[in-house]
Parts: structure tokens; C-alpha cells; sequence
């Protein structure tokens, strides 16, 4: 009876959850880039992510909880902030090395942090890997996602833009 008791409990708790859409992240991601309102939003929404979820929708958090260090009050929560986020990105990349979507969101925090933080080591590997690996890629959500991130970036050169 208490077993019946307690997994009925646990799925009504966990009936409610729904994970976030793929796609939709993607595009509230780059949105979040532009505003605090929108990270602040894309953060809300991933809050019941975690390390058993999609990957990629990990290394999404990681990278708008990194974010949200910008907008933290006082150097312990943003430093709290950039350190859980980036122990999340990473976490995602050593769970899924070879995701190209994956290694596009790292380097495009890397990018953007500020160069205190010191988390800037992976920008030529990730740009290289990328490039490497940009034309096997099936998922055309995550493909669309990486070209529009490299014809922004500041980390590639026209011609290698032209490459995607």
C-alpha cells in the first residue's frame, strides 16, 4: 500500500513537467543573448533540466545560467551563477564530445564571457571542430542553429562562413 502510495505521489508530481521543446530553446536562446528579460525567461523555463535530461538541452542551461551571471546581484551570486553554468556545459560536452550543437553553445559562451573568468581555453578546438564536423550533421534544427551562430561570430572568417 505505501508503495502504491508513493509512486502515485511521485507521478503526480512529475505529470506536470514537460520538457522544454528543442527548437524553442534554440531560438529563445539566441533571443536571450540580446535581452535580460529574454535570459531571464529562458533560464525560468529550463530550471527543471538536469543532468538525466537531452544533453543538449543541459548544455543549453549551462549556457543561460552563465548568462544570468551578468544580470546576478553581488560578485557571490555571479560568480555562483558562471560557475554553475559552467560546470554544466562542460558536463555536456563530456557526455556528448562529438555534438557539434553542443560544442557551438560552448564556444559561444566562451566567446561573450569576460576574460577574468578564464574560461576561454576551448575557442580554437571548438571553432576547429565545428568546421570539421559541421557537413555530417543530420539534426536540422542543430544545423541551422550552428550556421547562424558562426555567420555572427567574430571566431570565424568570411570564407570559412562560407563553408556553412
Amino acid at each position: 500500500m505505501k508503495l502504491k502510495l508513493l509512486l502515485f505521489f511521485v507521478g503526480w508530481m512529475t505529470a506536470g513537467y514537460v520538457s522544454p521543446d528543442l527548437e524553442t530553446v534554440r531560438q529563445d536562446y539566441r533571443k536571450a543573448s540580446e535581452n535580460a528579460e529574454a535570459t531571464k525567461k529562458l533560464f525560468e523555463g529550463l530550471t527543471e533540466i538536469g543532468k538525466n535530461d537531452n544533453v543538449v538541452l543541459v548544455a543549453y542551461k549551462g549556457a543561460v545560467t552563465t548568462m544570468m551571471a551578468e544580470y546576478a546581484e553581488g560578485i557571490k551570486n555571479k560568480k555562483s551563477f558562471f560557475k554553475e553554468g559552467r560546470d554544466l556545459l562542460e558536463y555536456a560536452i563530456k557526455t556528448e564530445p562529438e555534438n557539434v550543437e553542443i560544442r557551438c553553445i560552448r564556444l559561444s559562451v566562451q566567446e561573450n564571457v569576460p576574460k577574468i573568468t578564464g574560461y576561454h581555453k576551448n575557442k580554437e578546438a571548438d571553432k576547429a571542430f565545428i568546421l570539421a564536423n559541421y557537413a555530417s550533421m543530420e539534426e536540422a534544427g542543430a544545423k541551422e542553429f550552428v550556421k547562424r551562430y558562426t555567420s555572427a561570430s567574430d571566431s570565424f572568417t568570411e570564407a570559412e562562413r562560407q563553408r556553412f
